[in-house]
């Protein structure tokens, strides 16, 4: 898991936060979250009692946290529980506090995600082809990530049915297919881009973004088709899938006669839309 640490405030109170380059998802110290949200002397025993009282009312959020070292006050990296955007919305929930609402805005303002789209998922779609747009990609090339958004989550869908469900099994089957096609594991293409926090799809062009969701709705079919069971059956089918793809990016880089992976990114070309005319991504 590759980890970029840092500490937000709110209203002058600290909240340390985790970026996961991997999953592509901030961390948030709970201790921190109940701290800014009761503003309790004692955050850890109040989040002790709070997390006994979820586990047995049989509320998942406390079985969705994970552990980090985070540094603590006295300069020592200490386990501390830590929460994706998701669960720490459940925990602001299950917390009366009339700072609750101005910590969702200041969440949504840290970039992780709208809160709204939780609240109705339903947005979700709408929410991102005005995001897309404001930032300038063209109509086609946002027609194109909308149904690669809807072919990555058949393909999870797909992983979770053959018994994958940790999210880091999700990032190495990830790496493999993507490596398959492109030569590279996300972290080595996003580097080749010359990203860090952004997401790598966002960045791709056109013919890059056809070829993994090529390789993600080959691998889907074809596990569909095998019905692997377990992570080393699910690896094969995304070896697989990733040839797949590889061979019609060989084909075309046969034709056109330089390479399909490009490394452009979106702030290499795009302006926001109100500024400048939207622009196709280059294709090398």
């Amino acid at each position: 898991m590759e980890q970029n640490f840092a500490i937000q405030l709110f209203e002058n109170k600290q909240v340390r936060v985790v970026w996961d380059a991997e999953q592509e998802k901030y961390y948030f110290s709970v201790v921190d979250i109940v701290q800014v949200l009761t503003e309790s002397p004692r955050p850890r025993k109040y989040w002790s009692a709070l997390k006994a009282k979820l586990k047995a009312e049989g509320d998942e959020t406390s079985q969705n946290l994970g552990q980090l070292k985070l540094p603590s006050q006295d300069g020592k990296k200490r386990l501390t529980d830590v929460a994706d955007l998701e669960e720490v919305f459940r925990i602001i929930q299950s917390i009366p506090s009339p700072k609750a609402e101005p910590l969702k805005r200041w969440l949504a303002q840290v970039g992780v995600q709208r809160i709204d789209q939780m609240i109705d998922p339903e947005l979700t779609f709408q929410m991102a082809v005005e995001d897309y747009r404001r930032q300038g990609y063209s109509d086609r090339w946002i027609n194109e990530r909308m149904k690669s958004i809807k072919m990555r989550k058949e393909l999870t869908d797909e992983w979770e049915r053959s018994g994958i469900h940790e999210p880091k099994d999700f990032a190495v089957l990830t790496n493999v297919l993507t490596k398959a096609w492109s030569g590279m594991t996300t972290g080595e293409y996003k580097q080749y881009k010359g990203l860090t926090k952004e997401n790598l799809r966002d960045n791709m062009t056109n013919i890059e973004l056809a070829l993994n969701t090529l390789a993600e709705v080959a691998t889907t079919e074809i596990s569909r088709q095998r019905n692997p069971k377990g992570f080393g059956e699910s690896q094969q089918t995304a070896q697989a899938g990733g040839r797949i793809a590889k061979n019609a990016r060989k084909d075309l880089e046969k034709e056109l006669g330089h390479s399909v992976v490009s490394s452009a990114k979106a702030s290499d070309y795009l302006q926001a839309a109100e500024d400048v005319e939207v622009k196709e991504l280059p294709e090398k």
